[in-house]
């Protein structure tokens, strides 16, 4: 599978870039250490593929949510959570995948946001298969994180993913257990959870791509694209 083959080098990139990042690198550090791994593998940035975008990546830091655009003024500070979101190509087909690093020491109640955030998305993952529902991936996401005290991200969701970064379906990280699409093997799809230490609320800043939390409280991500295959699911950027 192509898309394997690409989801490789999401994994890839994410275990040299969690080597590189430190207090005191600019955003615009990561991104250039990004154009230079895609360059070093023969892959294309897939966000680059957005006319009005123009970067291999999107870093968001603290209270941003997702897309915050790299730039060198923007320097990471030892306790930022600092997420990052990267799409590769590879032979026409997308591995879509997005970490947060805790940098040096952070507080507790990003350790704790962090941590529940990824598993969530763990948990996410255990229920897909042939004949769940994209309900129950939502409902699987959303049941973990509000009991902590935490909330999702509404206006934001996963997608499909193959030759194209956003295909359908959507897929919410909140819902209904039982209810929506029924997936089907073959299917493949990108799970990003945007959890929030405050309200799910949003909002975009002046730049039009950078969104925070309404409230300015922490907010983490992670994401894997995933393949629906016989009796289960395979991550495809593990």
């Amino acid at each position: 599978m192509k898309m394997a083959e690409a989801g490789k080098y999401n994994a890839l990139f994410f275990r040299e870039l969690g080597q590189y990042i430190k207090p005191g690198l600019s955003t615009m550090d990561l991104e250039n250490f990004a154009c230079a791994f895609c360059d070093r593998h023969g892959l294309f940035p897939t966000f680059k593929a957005e006319p009005r975008y123009h970067w291999a990546l999107c870093v968001s830091i603290n209270e941003e949510v997702v897309h915050g655009i790299p730039a060198k003024q923007k320097i990471i500070q030892d306790g930022d959570i600092v997420s990052v979101d990267i799409g590769v190509t590879l032979d026409g087909y997308i591995g879509d995948s997005c970490y947060t690093y805790m940098v040096g020491k952070v507080s507790p109640q990003a350790r704790k946001l962090c941590d529940a955030t990824r598993e969530a998305l763990d948990k996410a993952i255990k229920i897909i298969r042939p004949g769940a529902t994209i309900g129950d991936i939502g409902h699987a996401i959303q049941s973990h994180v509000e009991p902590l005290g935490f909330s999702v991200v509404r206006e934001y969701v996963g997608h499909g993913v193959g030759t194209q970064m956003h295909e359908p379906p959507s897929v919410p990280h909140y819902g209904q257990a039982g209810k929506g699409l029924v997936l089907q093997e073959g299917m493949v799809i990108a799970v990003e959870p945007m959890i929030n230490a405050g309200g799910w609320e949003t909002e975009v800043l002046k730049d039009r791509w950078t969104v925070v939390t309404k409230d300015r409280q922490l907010s983490a991500q992670y994401e894997h694209t995933i393949a629906v295959v016989k009796g289960g699911s395979r991550v495809l950027t593990a």
